[in-house]
């Protein structure tokens, strides 16, 4: 099979074509033909970096996966030759990359594809709509009549989690820098909209909750939005984050009571911790799309197999809008 893999780690031009043996699906184990995967700001990471959870080289790098079931390996039950799925499942210690034409993936991790969507679509929804769900849904218990304050409303993560939060009945905020993210997170049901960059955060606590603070404030993009977090959020509220690599003041946390959660989707899949609800959380995903309730965003741009380190690169420009996909089948 074709694959794109690295040598070594490094910018994107360490992507390299490569044939490969097709993998044969183990125990509990599904072989998909891949129809698309996209690229996750992990991906660009593990690729320069080589964290502690890359696969070993050479490696074949991507998380997200949408195509057909090509074969399907003993033990498992829920899936068919043939059947349409998606999920995050590659492209970490142990697994298989989704930049390739097959991907052996473990079943737990999949879901039946939505079949509203095109291949493009089921592609961008995986690793950032379970990020969202376990930090909105599983952590903070967001439920109807909760103000949550989404940072970074038009981002990977960011625009799902606001459909989440409204299709939970909530009110929701979103932060934005630009006139164009805003009209993009309007059209996804949020709320009210906070230019980040005009308002500061009492100024915007104010305006919004009359001073007392969000019920629940999820930060997506990490830095200096912690800090705003815990000062946007109400005494004893919740505050998720999912990018926790780096030192913090926590005064504000006892100051007002919070909770914390932080929250790495792959923990799951690196240390086998009930990889079935991954499969289980995607499968809700597919009936809310079903509902007109979610919807994927995917960036206007095109990338092939071939591609790979264009559509990194094009994710280090910060431009994209929406999630950039790679099209890999026919």
């Amino acid at each position: 099979m074709r694959v794109q893999q690295i040598q070594t780690f490094g910018d994107p031009s360490v992507f390299e074509a490569a044939d490969i043996d097709t993998p044969t699906p183990g125990r509990g184990e599904i072989l998909v033909r891949q129809m698309a995967a996209s690229v996750n700001p992990v991906d660009t990471k593990i690729r320069a970096n080589g964290p502690p959870i890359a696969p070993a080289l050479p490696a074949v790098l991507g998380c997200d996966i949408a195509g057909t079931v090509e074969a399907v390996g003993p033990g498992v039950t829920r899936f068919a030759i043939g059947d349409a799925v998606y999920g995050c499942a590659g492209g970490m210690a142990g697994r298989g990359g989704a930049y390739a034409e097959f991907i052996a993936a473990e079943a737990n991790l999949m879901a039946h594809a939505p079949t509203s969507l095109e291949w493009r679509e089921a592609a961008a929804l995986p690793l950032v709509v379970i990020t969202a769900w376990e930090a909105l849904i599983d952590r903070c218990c967001v439920k109807s009549g909760d103000h949550v304050l989404i940072h970074g409303g038009a981002g990977g993560v960011g625009n799902v989690a606001v459909q989440l939060a409204k299709a939970q009945g909530a009110r929701v905020a979103t932060t934005v820098s630009t006139e164009q993210k805003a009209n993009i997170v309007r059209d996804l049901g949020a709320d009210e909209i906070i230019y980040y960059r005009d308002e500061a955060v009492t100024d915007y606590v104010d305006r919004l909750t009359a001073g007392r603070g969000f019920d629940i404030v999820f930060d997506t993009t990490g830095g200096s939005d912690l800090a705003t977090a815990f000062a946007g959020v109400r005494a004893n509220g919740q505050v998720s984050t999912i990018t926790a690599q780096y030192s913090a003041d926590l005064t504000p946390m006892h100051l007002k009571s919070l909770s914390l959660h932080v929250v790495f989707m792959a923990t799951r899949m690196l240390h086998g911790i009930d990889t079935n609800h991954h499969g289980a959380i995607l499968d809700k995903v597919s009936a809310l799309v079903a509902a007109g309730q979610l919807r994927p965003l995917v960036d206007s741009n095109r990338f092939t197999l071939a591609d790979v380190g264009d559509a990194h690169r094009h994710l280090a420009s910060g431009q994209a809008i929406g999630k950039i996909v790679i099209d890999i089948g026919a």
